[in-house]
């Protein structure tokens, strides 16, 4: 079987929870096709860099799949009617990577060391001097 890193981004106005059935609706479309999810992350609610459909956030979700072509096809197919979803890209991998991706770590680097989103050691700015 061949294996594949899947991302989707849905609408911002849906909840954490129907993304999350979300997910596992595409899961039963998988395994009705042969396939398996092995890995799933929720990465969470994050801004975009421009607008899509009127939405400046939207909801990322990574699945690692081992399925066929066409049971990878039909699950890209249903995303393509259904409206809470934005964008997806399904990449086809020569091996699937093991444990945490890299925006799992990331969020766990800058949980650990204090930095907030700004950058600085306790998240404000300094001026600068010129």
């Amino acid at each position: 079987m061949a294996l594949y890193e899947h991302i989707f981004l849905a609408r911002q106005d849906v909840s954490q929870q129907q993304v999350e059935d979300l997910t596992a609706q595409l899961t039963e479309v998988l395994s009705q096709g042969g396939g398996k999810v092995t890995k799933n992350e929720y990465w969470g609610l994050k801004g975009l860099s421009y607008r899509i459909r009127k939405n400046r956030k939207a909801h990322y979700t990574l699945l690692n799949i081992e399925a066929p072509a066409p049971a990878v096809a039909e699950m890209e197919r249903q995303m393509r009617i259904n409206e809470d979803i934005l964008r997806f890209m399904t990449v086809r991998v020569d091996e699937l990577e093991e444990g945490p991706s890299a925006m799992m770590q990331k969020r766990d680097r800058d949980d650990r060391d204090g930095r907030g989103d700004r950058g600085g050691p306790s998240g404000d700015r300094r001026p600068r001097r010129f």
